[in-house]
């Protein structure tokens, strides 16, 4: 386990926590704390880390926060979630609720050696479709479904007096974009939107929080990976060796490069029709990721 994250302010009132190095399972949350209410982004993937966000959280909310906000149904974005209710309400967007029910802790079954300790289920108790807003006093906290981009269900909450914008898994930073479960397109569309918020300052869904930057160097990768995807269809190439013989340039030294293969499926899948967040199977995709790597990728939750 690598060193202990802490709560770090990014603006008056709003909080990021990060963990290094941001790989498979190591992801961001953050608080924001109003005048009245507080909200907590995200939680982590194993009970050690979770326990480890509430006592952050709990220096400055001793009673923990009143919201809890899933951006979207991936484990390392929920299973701490039991580590706040039934004090705190969580919310997210309807398809995260259905997909998170679905997945259930099946995603720790992949890093069978990884100490998850106790995660149970907690699935979301308060669902929306498009957007929700809560009000935590002198500070808004707007939550928009900009889905499918990571997932189907990707909600990034905007913070509009302080210029902070929490993005989930919809923007990375050093950290190889993952698309398998959402959309290419979708991605790039959702990216446009958020340019357009104008915000200061970016907490990633993993990786050093950044400026405006995160969004382009993301969509970069995105451009990038169509490319490979043209390419390697003109080719005849499976996603796999397209992968294998790809020249990533200015992207490969991103953490978890091996992600390229699971995109690659998403990019084909997409150039041949698919719907954007049309289900691929997950399983097949990871295993062959497992092949490019050479073996089971790191996962240092």
């Amino acid at each position: 386990m690598t060193a202990p994250a802490s709560l770090r302010p990014v603006a008056e009132g709003v909080y990021a926590f990060v963990q290094p190095d941001g790989g498979w399972c190591l992801n961001n949350a953050g608080l924001v704390v109003g005048a009245e209410r507080s909200v907590l982004v995200d939680t982590a993937a194993t009970e050690a880390r979770a326990r480890r966000l509430r006592e952050e959280v709990e220096q400055l909310v001793p009673d923990g926060p009143d919201y809890v906000v899933n951006t979207h149904f991936h484990g390392d974005h929920t299973f701490g979630n039991s580590q706040f209710t039934p004090r705190s309400v969580v919310v997210a967007h309807e398809s995260c609720h259905t997909d998170a029910a679905e997945a259930g802790l099946g995603l720790r079954g992949l890093w069978p050696d990884v100490k998850w300790g106790e995660t149970p289920l907690t699935l979301p108790s308060v669902v929306f479709g498009d957007a929700l807003t809560v009000h935590a006093g002198d500070l808004r906290v707007e939550l928009l479904h900009v889905g499918p981009a990571h997932t189907p269900g990707d909600v990034v909450a905007w913070v509009p007096e302080r210029a902070v914008l929490f993005t989930g898994d919809v923007v990375w930073s050093g950290v190889t974009p993952y698309v398998l479960m959402g959309s290419i397109t979708g991605s790039l569309r959702a990216l446009a939107r958020l340019r357009s918020l104008g915000a200061r300052t970016v907490v990633p869904g993993h990786g050093p929080v950044g400026g405006a930057e995160l969004l382009d160097e993301t969509e970069a990768y995105l451009r990038r990976l169509q490319e490979l995807a043209q390419d390697g269809v003109r080719r005849g190439l499976t996603p796999l060796r397209a992968a294998e013989e790809a020249d990533l340039g200015e992207f490969a030294g991103l953490v978890d490069s091996e992600r390229l293969v699971g995109n690659l499926h998403r990019a084909y899948a997409e150039l041949d029709g698919l719907a954007e967040g049309a289900r691929i199977d997950v399983l097949a995709s990871f295993r062959e990721m497992v092949a490019f790597h050479g073996g089971l990728p790191p996962c240092h939750a």
